[in-house]
């Protein structure tokens, strides 16, 4: 009796299963985040705290709140990241990496003095292709600990650059950088346009890399060079970068023999100024600048820590904002900041702006950390790809640790991003769905060989330009 109640029970319970069966998973994924606090950046504000996210392929397959995808999944793998923040990879928006090798050599100078008499010639004496590559690899890993998953470089060899940044699996928008004397690699301004062109065609359709132009600045190009440099990227419909209105020099090396103009509007003259310009520090605009870039669809890099290092001065960013122009931040090269840091760039960005104009309310959080992500992307020009945390969109984002002091208590977490967390409290991040730093270990750079290298090179620098 009691065995043939124990066979139907079991009848029972096979027959509901079939009748009933488990929910199939929705979602198959290369990797599962999961439990973390998620804050997407996305137009909408969405934050899930606890989240999930979801990447297949190198893209963003899923996010949203934990317990509605629980059980909607199957991943190959999963990292578990209760009491910690994903947000989006930030994205430098000006650097020149390589210069990394040259931090601490000249510092409290004006900018026209430090580059003539340090920079330039040192540049000359010891930017190479090998130079450039571990200056770029050294740029790379402080850069990816710091949560940067994109950056903006204008300098020279910018081959060694984009092959650099895809064995670190990095982002990057590279511009060779074009003057009108001899720089490192290029004898003469029609050797820097022939190596744009080659890399122009080299990357079309990079999954990481994209090519841009990159005159250097108005004071340091003919107008013949910057219509030459227009043309090729109008050709290419790739980035124009270039230094615009950085210092008070600037504008009068400008002004004085093209009838008074401001930078911009000489560019402008010339037919440089469209929505896929990016000018860097727009420190000295005046509110005809402002309206004319805002008219163009110019976008602008504010580097506040690079232009208050050499005191070129503050750039009227609520100005900028207000206006609709486009916004991104920048470190600048390492040798004028001194770090590549953007978390302390942001945390400057929003004080400077408060006490330079006496206002508490300048640039809320909220912004600065919009500039540092969605905004520094759209200013790129990258932000159908990454910038925000949203689905369809590759995966790059950084996870970062909420349990040091500085992080308690939470009351606003775009405060918190930008007034109280570091760099430091980046613990992993990832680019196009790759880990490249996983509980603070860097996966794709051996820095131990960076650091020998930088330092081989920093002896022979130092032995040269900084002997008694």
């Amino acid at each position: 009796m009691k065995k043939s109640l124990c066979r139907f029970l079991m009848g029972c319970l096979v027959w509901g299963a079939a009748c009933n069966p488990a929910p199939s998973p929705h979602w198959t994924a290369d990797l599962a985040i999961e439990g973390a606090t998620i804050l997407t950046m996305d137009p909408s504000r969405a934050l899930y705290a606890p989240g999930t996210l979801l990447i297949k392929d190198g893209a963003i397959l899923a996010l949203g709140p934990q317990d509605s995808l629980a059980g909607q999944y199957v991943a190959t793998r999963r990292l578990q990241a209760e009491g910690q923040l994903v947000l989006p990879g930030l994205i430098n928006t000006h650097c020149h990496a390589a210069m990394v090798l040259f931090r601490g050599l000249a510092d409290d100078l004006a900018l026209q003095d430090w580059l003539q008499f340090y920079i330039w010639p040192a540049e000359a004496e010891f930017i190479d292709s090998l130079s450039v590559r571990v200056g770029t690899q050294l740029a790379m890993a402080e850069m990816i600990r710091g949560g940067i998953t994109t950056f903006n470089d204008m300098y020279f060899y910018m081959d060694e650059v984009a092959r650099a940044a895809k064995a670190a699996g990095m982002r990057a928008v590279i511009a060779e950088g074009l003057l009108d004397f001899p720089v490192p690699g290029s004898p003469n301004p029609e050797q820097g346009l022939a190596r744009t062109r080659r890399l122009l065609e080299g990357y079309q359709n990079d999954p990481l890399i994209t090519v841009a132009v990159g005159p250097h600045a108005p004071y340091s190009c003919s107008s013949g060079l910057l219509q030459q440099a227009d043309s090729l990227a109008r050709r290419w419909e790739a980035p124009l970068h270039i230094h615009l209105s950085e210092t008070r020099t600037e504008l009068a090396d400008i002004a004085r023999p093209y009838g008074g103009l401001s930078p911009p509007a000489y560019l402008d003259s010339l037919g440089l100024l469209g929505p896929r310009t990016i000018g860097a520090h727009g420190v000295w605009l005046s509110p005809a600048d402002i309206e004319l870039l805002a008219a163009r669809q110019v976008g602008i890099s504010h580097n506040p820590e690079s232009n208050m290092k050499l005191a070129s001065g503050v750039a009227p960013l609520v100005a900028l904002r207000q206006a609709g122009v486009k916004l991104g931040l920048g470190t600048d090269g390492a040798a004028s900041n001194n770090n590549l840091d953007l978390w302390q760039e942001m945390n400057t960005a929003a004080k400077l702006q408060k006490v330079h104009l006496e206002d508490p309310a300048a640039m809320e959080a909220y912004a600065i950390l919009l500039m540092a992500t969605r905004g520094g992307a759209q200013l790129l020009g990258l932000d159908q790809q990454v910038g925000s945390l949203e689905v369809g969109k590759r995966a790059d984002l950084q996870i970062v640790d909420l349990q040091g002091p500085h992080a308690h208590p939470i009351y606003n977490l775009y405060s918190q991003v930008v007034y109280a967390l570091r760099a430091g409290d980046v613990r992993t991040v990832i680019i196009d769905g790759r880990l490249v730093m996983e509980d603070r270990q860097l996966l794709t750079l051996d820095e131990a060989s960076i650091f020998r290298q930088v330092d081989s090179l920093a002896g022979h620098i130092r032995e040269k330009l900084l002997a008694p």
